[in-house]
């Protein structure tokens, strides 16, 4: 209704000043100038009118020039004059959206990232090596490394097991280890010593379990890192 009595206006002003202009004398000019003059406003009324669509409180799809106060909030379509839609307007997002909408974004921005890495890792492997070969090199020069570290930590232990037999051996002679019932206690220097002993064993044996892991780790990543290096030099030479 607006828009009707807004366009019916429009075109007595423009006949209106069209008669001052052209005046009586001109008669079939002013009429010619008039249709193009009525044609243009209509077709400048039917572009720029809008209609909405929002949705009632039954679920029900309504059309107007406005969306009424009271569904303003919920979300509504502008459509142009073949009906279809040129803009949606989104309601208030509900807690429950919000929260949906932030986890999506969260898993784009990961996703991302993750992409992002792996771009940087493959131009690393590009930059850094030029043949598979050159990897398994660095590969087994790291391997070799931890594995000479390994030897010594083993010999430590070797050294340190036989140690503490000695030392359990020398202990039966005292309270506690010992059977007798009249046995003197433990002098505290041995068993300062065997208590050290035991501990520095204790860690031996994590240093090289540590070793052991941080090997396997070695030998998981430059697998991947080969295969990787493979399947981009077989891209590369398939794009020149």
């Amino acid at each position: 209704m607006h828009a009707e009595s807004c366009l019916g206006a429009l075109k007595d002003h423009w006949v209106d000043a069209m008669m001052r202009v052209v005046g009586a004398k001109s008669g079939w000019v002013m009429m010619i100038a008039a249709c193009v003059l009525l044609h243009s406003v209509a077709l400048f009324a039917s572009d720029t009118t809008r209609v909405y669509r929002w949705t009632d409180d039954q679920g029900d799809y309504q059309y107007g020039d406005t969306v009424p106060p009271q569904y303003a909030e919920n979300g509504h379509a502008v459509l142009n004059k073949q009906g279809v839609a040129i803009e949606i307007v989104r309601g208030k997002m509900t807690a429950a959206e919000y929260e949906e909408l932030q986890r999506v974004a969260e898993l784009k921005a990961k996703h991302s990232a993750k992409l992002a890495k792996a771009a940087l890792r493959d131009k690393v492997l590009l930059s850094t090596y030029l043949s598979v070969n050159e990897i398994e090199a660095l590969r087994d020069r790291r391997l070799e490394l931890i594995d000479g570290q390994m030897r010594i930590t083993q010999r430590y232990l070797d050294n340190l097991r036989e140690k503490l037999i000695k030392l359990e051996r020398e202990a039966q002679r005292y309270s506690p280890y010992s059977s007798k019932p009249n046995a003197k206690p433990i002098d505290e220097k041995l068993a300062r010593e065997f208590s050290d002993t035991l501990n520095s064993i204790l860690l031996y044996e994590k240093n090289l379990a540590k070793s052991r892991e941080e090997q396997q780790q070695i030998t998981t990543k430059f697998a991947a890192d080969i295969q990787r290096f493979a399947e981009l030099q077989g891209l590369t030479s398939n794009l020149k």
